[in-house]
């Protein structure tokens, strides 16, 4: 099977082209390097020079896509033109055939070609004058210099700002795709937060509503009826008045208004009495002290209430007991209540309230854990069991307050 060559760049063609049109112009009117009739002019004449012409045009065409080739080749002519009159052109030709083997070879081959390029000027400029002692030997280090080195080591200054321009390229390139992956997870992570504040504000007060709502629905009582459409009212109100907390954060434009406070334990009361309220039959025991700080005090808060609208929607008739702890390091949250063979909730839930809770420990670098616990209380009844531990030293997260 054939090997396609790759096409030349259009640029290294008109190089070629015109270095073949200029050295036949030089060529025509008889402008050669050296005069006939010199020791090292074998080939005498004015066509032996086109030779080495064509050949060094060639070579051009062999700049990018084979550039140590076109050197090797070129080098052949250029050696092959010192033995006839000559072509300036073949001469300027090669001084880019050396700059394009340095800027499009190999790196290896980019950082031997200075070194050699300058050993062989240094040789051309020594050896000659220790040969014949006369300033003008000097000429031929010189001109070795000027046809390899100099060409080589502009090429290798070229590269060397190439390679650092696209590495800055790639710098500033991770650097964006770092900046986007930071957005994408910061914006995960509000979304998240304000998930988890959307549901634990307003599950709690809509499942009031849909369990009292199905009650008066389902008895004919007026005095049930009245005390279910009170709590429905109340929980309605009490949720629209958190809807419109969680909307004046996220639309919070710097003005006037200030965001409401978080809540913290000191409002576990009034939780405690609303569930209540409810039917469920809650006792609590807080002794968690003061000066926690303030995402764990969220953190317990929500997990108490999260956990209370549990109970209200699955849990069986008895006794929803709620526990804090405080120790040396961390915040312990238990919650339990009657575990029963519910088919259906009384009210629908998404699953979302156990992601939450679990989310928010994470967040303080603490633990948690719901299901069934393993023994049944006191009055052999099983039992849901919710518990929480907060380290107290947990690095501190936005708190609610805090708009996005």
């Amino acid at each position: 099977m054939a090997v396609r060559l790759p096409r030349p760049h259009r640029f290294d063609v008109c190089v070629a082209v015109g270095g073949v049109l200029g050295g036949l112009l030089l060529w025509a009117i008889g402008l050669g390097v050296r005069p006939a009739g010199e020791p090292l002019v074998l080939f005498d004449g004015r066509w032996p020079l086109l030779v080495p012409l064509v050949v060094m045009a060639g070579c051009e065409l062999l700049r990018r896509d084979a550039p140590r080739t076109g050197l090797l080749v070129g080098t052949a002519a250029l050696a092959a033109d010192t033995v006839t009159q000559g072509s300036l052109v073949t001469v300027i030709l090669y001084t880019d055939v050396m700059y394009a083997a340095v800027l499009y070879g190999p790196p290896a081959s980019a950082r031997r070609i200075p070194w050699i390029t300058g050993l062989l000027t240094v040789a051309g400029t020594v050896v000659p004058f220790a040969l014949w002692r006369t300033p003008e030997a000097l000429l031929i280090g010189v001109g070795v210099g000027i046809v390899s080195f100099a060409p080589a080591s502009t090429g290798l200054i070229v590269r060397n700002h190439r390679e650092a321009a696209d590495a800055a390229l790639l710098r500033a390139e991770q650097t964006a795709l770092l900046a986007e992956m930071d957005r994408v997870q910061a914006v995960t992570a509000e979304r998240s937060r304000m998930a988890r504040e959307l549901h634990d504000m307003v599950a709690n007060h809509l499942s009031a509503i849909a369990i009292h709502s199905t009650a008066a629905l389902s008895l004919d009582d007026a005095a049930t009826t009245r005390q279910a459409l009170g709590v429905i009212r109340e929980n309605s109100v009490a949720g629209l008045a958190e809807m419109r907390r969680l909307i004046g954060i996220l639309r919070d434009d710097g003005g006037d208004t200030e965001p409401a406070a978080a809540p913290t334990l000191d409002g576990l009361g009034a939780l405690v009495e609303g569930a209540r309220a409810n039917g469920l039959d809650v006792t609590l025991d807080a002794a968690h002290g003061e000066n926690l700080p303030a995402p764990v005090e969220l953190a317990a808060y929500r997990i108490v209430q999260e956990s209370l609208t549990n109970a209200l929607k699955h849990a069986s008739k008895g006794p929803v007991h709620v526990r804090l702890a405080r120790h040396a390091d961390a915040l312990r949250v238990r919650v339990t209540s009657p575990y029963g063979d519910r088919d259906t909730p009384r009210a629908p839930g998404s699953g979302a309230g156990l992601v939450g809770m679990r989310e928010r420990a994470a967040l303080l670098h603490g633990t948690f854990e719901a299901g069934p616990a393993p023994e049944p209380d006191v009055a052999g009844d099983r039992i849901w069991s919710v518990c929480a531990t907060l380290p107290l030293t947990a690095a501190q997260p936005p708190t609610e307050g805090d708009p996005a």
